[in-house]
């Protein structure tokens, strides 16, 4: 297969962690009989820097004219004084727009390794946890009317959704669920909200196209607490753009490492950017001590839902497991005894054991 990717190593980490995905990918293409090109992106501080904005319209069509994008990390302090329009996360804002993409996908795993960062108690992950939360990335209040009246005593902010909305999205969770473990939790407050009670009946109507799939429905106040009595629960959680947002950060806590944690963020075809969920972390870069493993996920992700290659993609993800089953740390993961490697060193041991 032949597969054309941006790359965005944007700011801080972002070039150290995007550089140790790319060599995983190589290897991967190498050992499977693919073929990958890559067309580098500015983006974020990086593009501030070069070009006054923080996404060129050059940069965009680039991506869009990829198979996929992975990125890096953007922001930091060195561009805090720029306006408000200008600043370095709206490049984020500006690819998911202009590309389309509608469907976060943000996978929580507590691999058994690590368990003891994980704030949960022993008994509560024991026999490991591994959940993706299904977000709405392009509707409901973030994007519906706001405002306030003429002398500013109130605001609004209006939260809308189509069926057409809730539809695609839906689709994306069932068929994510499809090779996970078949299980969709939809996330509402349908006793409430009258969006959500639309999101209920649409979701139950499309959960019909998908017989193996159980589906069970819940509160988003009693699911933020069943993340955190009873996260094996999960397998998929479907859920409106605000809920997701809280309820995506919650669940990445329960892993106890944010350097971990892989994300996509996808539309109606196979087109995906894939990036790390932690930020730039500008002062420890350059200096081979970031963790790549979140990156390197992604890519794995990357694989899996705009390529189709789930061998592959499960051959980077055993990789992870092994490495980390033999004692590989960055120091953002180590514990007292743990002797910590670099980005790089991180890299090559993960690249060692693909097979």
């Amino acid at each position: 297969m032949d597969m054309n990717i941006a790359l965005v190593p944007g700011d801080g980490i972002g070039p150290d962690i995007v550089k140790e995905a790319v060599r995983v990918l190589d290897r991967v293409a190498e050992l499977y009989g693919h073929r990958i090109s890559y067309k580098e992106i500015d983006a974020g501080g990086v593009s501030i820097d070069k070009y006054n904005v923080p996404l060129t319209e050059e940069a965009l069509q680039t991506a869009a004219s990829s198979d996929a994008v992975l990125l890096g990390a953007v922001g930091g302090p060195k561009w805090d004084h720029v306006p408000g329009h200008l600043r370095p996360e709206k490049a984020l804002l500006g690819l998911r727009s202009g590309l389309g993409l509608f469907c976060n996908f943000r996978p929580a795993v507590i691999y058994p390794e690590l368990s003891a960062a994980s704030p949960l108690k022993p008994s509560v992950i024991s026999g490991g946890v591994d959940l993706l939360v299904v977000r709405e990335l392009t509707g409901g209040i973030y994007f519906g009317e706001k405002g306030r009246n003429d002398d500013g005593s109130e605001a609004f902010d209006v939260m809308r959704y189509s069926v057409k909305e809730i539809e695609r999205i839906a689709r994306k969770a069932f068929e994510a669920a499809a090779i996970r473990k078949k299980h969709v939790t939809l996330v509402d407050k349908a006793n409430v909200l009258e969006t959500s009670r639309l999101w209920r009946e649409t979701v139950s109507r499309i959960a019909c196209d998908y017989p193996d799939i159980s589906v069970d429905y819940m509160y988003v106040d009693n699911a933020s607490m069943q993340l955190v009595r009873d996260p094996r629960h999960f397998d998929v959680l479907l859920t409106e753009n605000m809920f997701g947002d809280i309820l995506s950060d919650e669940a990445s806590m329960i892993t106890g490492s944010i350097g971990m944690l892989a994300s996509a963020s996808l539309r109606d075809d196979k087109f995906g950017m894939y990036e790390p969920i932690h930020g730039s972390a500008p002062d420890i870069a350059g200096m081979n001590i970031a963790n790549p493993i979140a990156t390197i996920l992604s890519a794995a992700m990357m694989l899996r839902y705009s390529f189709s290659l789930e061998n592959e993609a499960k051959s980077i993800e055993s990789a992870v497991s092994a490495a980390l089953a033999d004692g590989v740390r960055t120091r953002d993961i180590a514990t007292d005894g743990d002797e910590a490697v670099g980005t790089a060193e991180c890299g090559s041991e993960i690249l060692r054991r693909i097979k």
